[in-house]
């Protein structure tokens, strides 16, 4: 079985952050953001953040942008100028059209943790992104870290 991690950083201290992470066994962060860089992202700013997987976790940190959505479709989602539904379709077709399924190889996920800043998992394209994987491999474990 492969388990696929998620996590978001929001409403989470750093302690609490990588202590869910550890728990979880978990061998790699891949970032799923746009954008890496913001201050706003606090511990979880792109080069801080593969720092401390690193040092805190001994976890490896990749910032992988294939897996994020477009600007503009995150930016409408936000806007409310798109609901849910429609954002959730428009990424999911995203990952068709870039070939995700065949680029990546789902096997080499096992115990990696798909990363955005959205606290919960519901209305998250990391998700989105885990369940797509799964579609593609029926042996893919879903496990939220909340």
């Amino acid at each position: 079985m492969i388990q696929l991690y998620t996590i978001g950083f929001t409403n989470k201290s750093a302690r609490q952050f990588f202590d869910l992470l550890r728990e979880g066994g978990v061998t790699k962060i891949v970032d799923t953001r746009i954008s890496n860089a913001s201050q706003l992202a606090g511990f979880a700013k792109g080069q801080d953040l593969a720092f401390f997987a690193e040092a805190v976790g001994g976890m490896g940190y990749e910032h992988n942008l294939d897996f994020a959505p477009t600007k503009d479709m995150l930016d409408q989602y936000r806007g409310k100028k798109i609901s849910w539904d429609a954002y959730s379709l428009e990424y999911l077709n995203l990952l068709d059209r870039r070939k995700i399924a065949q680029k990546t190889d789902i096997k080499s996920l096992h115990r990696n943790c798909l990363l955005c800043s959205e606290h919960g998992p519901e209305h998250c394209h990391r998700r989105l992104l885990a369940e797509y994987f799964q579609a593609v491999r029926k042996d893919v474990e879903i496990i939220h870290l909340i």
